[in-house]
């Protein structure tokens, strides 16, 4: 217990210097002549503008990437082996690493270079055109991840115990929903945490299931993890999610291409396409960000709650639901009794002892409704 204390303490406090940092390289692009030099800097190599602008992207990212790298080291890689929960070597870490950062550059770059091009020949209505382009593109990635890029960095295998295949599959046949196949995949090979989920939509539709859980959690825990899992697609938390989502995007660019364009002239800038200024549309996207995020935080919690009495609901196990969320918590470090403002401000899920706390006094008559329409 104290060990889970320590260690998310420690995460959380990086994570906060980290947001820290940010800001400040932000604040220090924006009021000193730095950003102002790197856009100079830019323009010297090369007179495309769109070029210039990937040019002074890479050199504030580098820069930006340089000074946060002791953390990400500390808290990703040290404090992960010092609390026993990594199997990655040093270079098996750096590598997953790159491999990120490339898929990143591949996917991020054309969007950077549409977002430009918006922002030089739409300045009224960028922001708009972007976030539909946005809400497009995840789409399309919800499709294409689980087959072209999530086996870049694990291997996918269909479940080989067919019992347990069995019993998720009567599980999903009672609420009429489809899979393209259950598959479990090596988690193993950088931690000792345990996860499961569903990815994709549509046909690439799958369940994946860490080898992690399958070695720790006896089928009617897993049994317990698909049903709260299958909670979220029954109640319609996945479609609630992308059309908030889709709400924020919107409102969050409007907010900040409107404060955006309002700042750039008072500081000096000479319009909402100068390089230099970016880092001002960076930090007030960053800004709400962080004032979203208790909001968004608080919707998941509840979310999270409606999914657990859903798989009471649909397994009549709570003895296994509770016994899960133990193993889970003693497994990945996590603090099943976080300082309230703490959980408030930065937990998407709740604490274990609430969600816990929430099964137990679930009544047997909620419980057993839905299991009896099932069958």
């Amino acid at each position: 217990m104290e060990n889970a204390k320590v260690y998310n303490r420690i995460k959380l406090i990086v994570s906060l210097i980290e947001m820290g940092l940010t800001l400040t390289i932000l604040l220090v692009l924006i009021f000193s002549p730095l950003g102002r030099s790197i856009q100079e800097y830019a323009f010297i190599i090369t007179s495309n503008l769109y070029l210039s602008f990937l040019i002074f992207l890479a050199i504030t990212g580098i820069g930006s990437g340089i000074i946060l790298f002791p953390l990400d080291f500390y808290s990703g890689f040290y404090i992960e082996h010092k609390f026993n929960l990594s199997n990655q070597s040093f270079l098996q870490w750096i590598w997953e690493d790159i491999k990120g950062l490339l898929i990143s550059l591949v996917l991020g770059v054309p969007l950077l270079l549409i977002f430009y091009f918006l922002l030089l020949n739409y300045e009224q209505t960028w922001w708009f055109i972007l976030a539909t382009i946005l809400f497009l593109f995840s789409v399309v990635l919800a499709r294409l991840a689980p087959t072209l890029i999530f086996p870049l960095f694990y291997k996918f295998t269909p479940l080989q115990d067919e019992e347990l295949k069995s019993k998720i599959e009567n599980l999903y046949k009672k609420v009429n929903l489809k899979f393209s196949g259950i598959f479990e995949f090596n988690l193993s090979k950088n931690t000792k945490k345990a996860n499961a989920g569903f990815t994709g939509i549509r046909k690439s539709k799958r369940i994946i299931l860490s080898d992690t859980l399958l070695s720790g959690f006896d089928h009617d825990e897993i049994e317990s993890v698909f049903a709260h899992e299958l909670g979220h697609y029954k109640k319609k938390h996945i479609i609630k999610h992308i059309m908030i989502g889709l709400i924020s995007n919107y409102l969050g660019l409007f907010i900040a291409a409107k404060l955006y364009e309002s700042m750039v002239s008072s500081l000096g800038y000479s319009s909402i396409s100068d390089l230099a200024a970016l880092p001002l549309l960076s930090l007030v996207l960053m800004l709400f960000g962080i004032f979203t995020m208790p909001f968004g935080n608080m919707l998941s919690r509840k979310f999270e709650f409606e999914a657990d009495e859903f798989a009471i609901q649909m397994t009549q196990n709570r003895d296994s639901f509770i016994s899960t969320m133990e193993k889970l918590a003693k497994m990945n470090l996590a603090d099943k009794k976080p300082h309230p403002i703490v959980e408030f401000l930065f937990y998407s899920h709740p604490s274990i002892e609430k969600r816990i706390s929430a099964v137990k006094n679930l009544s047997n008559k909620n419980t057993g409704d839905y299991a009896a329409q099932s069958v």
